[in-house]
């Protein structure tokens, strides 16, 4: 069904209304004028007078067709009303402009609104994939340690002879697995809690080195046959010990599991480092393996779905101070960081000449 455009629709009714008011006068006039060339003469007149009058409304008609159209326009390209300057559109009712202003005013608040609702979806979209990808982490890390432990534990069930030997190695597998699923679900309750931001620094004076000697006998214990060196001085730190201790783990496991030599810690008033002298990284991860959840395709740098790094990036930086890697593939790396801020009170009282060449170097 077609429907008539406003001009239309006015001139259809403006015409019919003329039409019958000029027959209305031309029959008036007909009973009361007798002469012929006066009726025509008059008629005629009126017909004019008509007929300018339904010129103008005509005009007036497409002029407001034209203010309705801009309108339309707002919400037809609404996508695009941004770039619509509402000033450009004169109106010569005061009503209309009213109208456009008010109507762009709603538009642009409701293009806000969606451009928040977009937004919000992409950030819902993102935060799903990432709990997608949290999921197969933690599924992929404990698959391996969980089949462990059946296996062993199903060979001693299914097997009453085994000798005591062998009952004693599968039992130690058993309880190595089981303490892997511990340090996962701990890394994992960790990082949780600085996302949500309930960490906080409880810090406390202690003595570095002697920290230092404590991992390195832990982890001596778990990597046999390895040797963990520590050069420096005795340095006196004032910060989260605790956390000290997870940031010195992870350095220190990390360059055990990838390296076969010594690993050595560097101990200064100013840094704290950590050599290997193993597979080294590639220039282009090293921006990538401090970001939670980065599995390298090569090598994967935290058996704890890439998170160690990343925690100690978090703890370093809540003690204002960041991790610096310096790396060579297939030499080696190292990973540093600056105390100068932690121990610099302490530094004038145990500042060695030994400290003061190392610093010179």
């Amino acid at each position: 069904m077609h429907r008539p455009n406003f001009v239309e629709y006015v001139m259809l009714r403006m015409t019919t209304l003329s039409v019958v008011i000029f027959l209305l006068f031309v029959t008036i006039l007909g009973i009361f004028i007798e002469n012929n060339h006066i009726f025509i003469f008059t008629v005629v007149l009126i017909a004019i007078a008509f007929g300018i009058l339904i010129f103008i409304l005509y005009q007036g008609a497409v002029s407001m067709q034209e203010q309705l159209r801009a309108i339309n326009r707002y919400l037809r390209y609404i996508d695009d009303i941004d770039a619509i300057n509402q000033h450009d559109a004169s109106f010569l009712i005061r009503e209309f402009e009213e109208i456009n202003y008010s109507l762009v005013r709603l538009l642009k608040k409701s293009k806000k609104r969606e451009d928040l609702k977009q937004k919000y979806n992409t950030k819902l979209k993102l935060k799903n994939r990432q709990r997608g990808d949290i999921i197969s982490a933690i599924a992929h890390e404990f698959r391996n340690p969980i089949a462990a432990i059946i296996g062993y534990a199903q060979t001693l069930k299914e097997d009453p002879n085994i000798s005591e030997t062998l009952q004693i190695k599968f039992l130690d597998k058993i309880a190595k697995n089981g303490d892997k699923i511990e340090a996962i679900l701990s890394r994992l309750v960790l990082w949780n809690k600085f996302e949500s931001g309930e960490t906080t620094l409880h810090k406390s004076r202690f003595k570095l080195k002697h920290l230092i000697e404590e991992v390195k006998f832990h982890l001596e214990e778990k990597y046999k046959h390895r040797e963990i060196l520590i050069e420096g001085g005795e340095y006196e730190l004032y910060a989260d010990r605790t956390l000290m201790e997870i940031v010195l783990k992870n350095l220190i496991e990390n360059a055990l599991k990838y390296s076969k030599e010594s690993v050595i810690v560097h101990l200064t008033a100013h840094t704290i480092s950590v050599e290997d002298k193993g597979i080294g990284i590639a220039k282009k991860e090293i921006d990538k393996v401090t970001k939670k959840f980065y599995r390298s395709d090569k090598h994967n740098w935290d058996n704890s779905m890439g998170l160690g790094l990343a925690i100690v990036k978090n703890i370093l930086e809540m003690h204002n101070t960041e991790l610096k890697i310096i790396s060579t593939l297939h030499q080696g790396s190292i990973f540093s960081f600056s105390i100068f801020g932690m121990c610099r009170e302490i530094q004038d009282k145990n500042n060695t000449q030994a400290d003061k060449s190392s610093l010179i170097l």
